[in-house]
This record gives C-alpha cells, sequence and structure tokens, in this order.
C-alpha cells in the first residue's frame, strides 16, 4: 500500500490551496455556472486536469507545451498543452501535484 511521506501531503496541499485560490478568483457568479476545473484518472494509470480558461485573465495566454516520458512505458510522464480554451494536462499516476503545479506557476496564481 503507497503511504506519502510528510513533504509530498505538505507540496499536494500546498497546490491545492493555490488551486482553490485560483478557483475562487474565477467565481463571478457567472463563470462557475459554464466552466470549472475537472480532474479526472486515466487508465494508464494516471491523471488528466482540464481547467476552462474562457473568461478568465488567461484566455489566450500562450502556454508551450510541455511534454516527459512515455505514458506507454514510463509511469513519470507528464504532457501538457493549451487548446480549445483549456489548459489540458495529463501525468502518471505519482504526477497529479506536478500538473497543478505547472499551471498555477503558469498562471501565476
Amino acid at each position: 500500500m503507497y503511504a506519502p511521506d510528510d513533504s509530498f501531503r505538505r507540496t499536494f496541499m500546498s497546490e491545492l490551496q493555490r488551486l482553490q485560490d485560483w478557483y475562487r478568483a474565477q467565481c463571478d457568479e457567472n463563470w462557475e455556472h459554464s466552466f470549472g476545473v475537472m480532474i479526472d484518472t486515466l487508465d494508464n494509470p494516471g491523471w488528466k486536469v482540464r481547467i476552462d480558461l474562457s473568461r478568465t485573465g488567461l484566455d489566450g495566454k500562450t502556454f508551450e507545451p510541455l511534454s516527459r516520458g512515455n505514458p506507454e512505458a514510463d509511469a513519470d510522464w507528464i504532457d501538457c498543452k493549451s487548446e480549445s480554451g483549456q489548459f489540458i494536462g495529463c501525468g502518471g499516476a505519482g504526477n497529479l501535484a506536478e500538473l497543478l503545479r505547472i499551471f498555477l506557476d503558469w498562471a501565476g496564481a
């Protein structure tokens, strides 16, 4: 059974708090009814993070695609891009905090 260490917990909780703060800042009684943040699992195994950028300060901001590793062969991999008004980040089962950090650093949050 996997048991994360304390530094992982602190890092993940920090990224989660930053994401909550970013999300809260977007909510204007309209945005949250049509847009949002989605975190889902992949069967690789892994994670997929989709964050709507429409009607945020990030709408139209350039994001240089980022890729590392091979999802078919590596446990530690990421693939991040911005398309169709969304940030889309996918990664291995241990890369969720990293995906959130990549988005949040780009967002300046």
